[in-house]
């Protein structure tokens, strides 16, 4: 068996009208300290955004799943938070926030492999 280590998790979740708390899942974000690695893989089920409020702007939803995945990468589009660290930009993606994609609670687990974990919860948990 190879090695594992720990790993914390946490779903973003799409909450179209913040007033009514109603949300579904759109995406997951992962944190592995031992492997200096952070991502967010995402899903926009469009069905259940509209079934939520016909009036969604989707368009905008999407642009915003992916700037979280864009902050998870530390690139151009990462803004301050380029030169961070994996684990502060986790940190700072899941703090608290009243918009419509939210961060919820942190979960852990062990993994030997950060990216193929980050594919794994999406499925059982987003798609």
């Amino acid at each position: 068996m190879s090695k594992r280590d720990v790993f914390e998790y946490a779903l973003l979740r799409v909450v179209p009208r913040v007033e009514r708390g109603e949300c579904f899942n759109a995406g997951v974000l992962v944190y592995c300290r031992a492997h200096s690695f952070v991502a967010a893989r995402t899903h926009l089920d469009e069905a259940k955004l509209k079934a939520l409020d016909p009036a969604a702007d989707v368009v905008g939803v999407r642009a915003a799943l992916r700037a979280v995945e864009g902050i998870c990468g530390g690139g151009e589009g990462a803004g301050q938070a380029a030169g961070d660290d994996a684990g502060r930009r986790f940190r700072w993606l899941i703090a608290p926030r009243s918009t419509v994609v939210q961060p919820g609670p942190v979960h852990t687990g062990l993994t030997a492999d950060p990216a193929a974990e980050a594919e794994r919860l999406l499925d059982l948990l987003v798609r």
